[in-house]
């Protein structure tokens, strides 16, 4: 089972937690969770305005052995305008637009879109239940 939450923050929301979402989905093969601007195909549902997210900004996904990885999918532009970090422990990265990583087998993290442009963000914490 991967468990997300996710939150927007804004510069002057910095540090609430008011308007959390929760999605989750079993560890299947082939199982999809995505966020983004689009509420048509995606769970965890940014404000519309928002255009440093993209429709579909974020892909979670499982693999055949019951791995999850999540995908920054590439947008519309040739550059993107926010910038994605993955922290698992104390451990932080860059998530390359149009890259790919795996999510820890049985752990947690948190994935932090950030605007170029403002003081804003998307918080999506994970939970790889085993």
């Amino acid at each position: 089972m991967l468990e997300l939450t996710m939150a927007t923050v804004s510069g002057a929301d910095a540090g609430a937690t008011a308007g959390m979402s929760m999605a989750e989905a079993p560890s299947a093969p082939g199982a999809v969770l995505r966020v983004g601007r689009d509420a048509s195909v995606c769970r965890l549902v940014t404000p519309e305005d928002w255009l440093f997210v993209s429709r579909v900004h974020l892909e979670f996904r499982c693999g055949p052995d019951g791995a999850w990885q999540v995908s920054w999918l590439r947008g519309s532009q040739a550059e993107p305008a926010s910038e994605v970090r993955l922290t698992v422990g104390e451990r932080t990265q860059p998530v390359t637009y149009g890259g790919t990583v795996a999510l820890p087998h049985g752990g947690s993290g948190e994935l932090v879109v950030k605007d170029r442009a403002q003081p804003r963000s998307v918080n999506v914490g994970f939970y790889h239940d085993v």
